[in-house]
């Protein structure tokens, strides 16, 4: 029989964790909608379809990049459509699926709450700053 140290049962069950972790759908969907301009295309979208040109003045703090990459993942995962339409210049239109359209009430929840919420988080942040630098 072999004798696991105190520091290899730590390591293990690290690792037992991490992998429940990543497997886990709750996590794997915050971690998407968590991403810093996936809510911002949500709201767009939400409003009905959008040309890329739209939503890269409407989200004027992402650059072109990194709106591209958003985009794409959000379509990977089933949330929008694109459609390119051959003209010249090419029209690129992104639209919420209906799996899309059906995480807009829960945006919107979110959103309601933080808006709601805010002040108070933003005073218990101060206060517990506040007791940490009279320690």
């Amino acid at each position: 029989m072999t004798t696991r140290t105190a520091a290899q049962r730590r390591a293990e069950a690290r690792i037992t964790f991490q992998a429940r972790f990543a497997d886990c759908p709750t996590n794997r969907l915050l971690d998407r909608i968590g991403e810093k301009w996936v809510a911002l295309i949500l709201k767009e979208l939400a409003e009905g379809p959008r040309r890329y040109g739209e939503l890269d003045r409407t989200i004027a703090g992402a650059s072109q990049k990194m709106l591209t990459q958003t985009l794409r993942r959000l379509e990977r995962d089933g949330l929008l459509a694109r459609t390119v339409t051959p003209a010249v210049p090419v029209r690129v239109d992104y639209a919420l699926t209906p799996l899309g359209q059906s995480l807009v009430p829960v945006m919107q929840a979110v959103t309601r709450w933080a808006e709601q919420n805010i002040e108070q988080i933003d005073v218990a942040r101060e206060s517990y700053d506040a007791q940490q630098l009279n320690l």
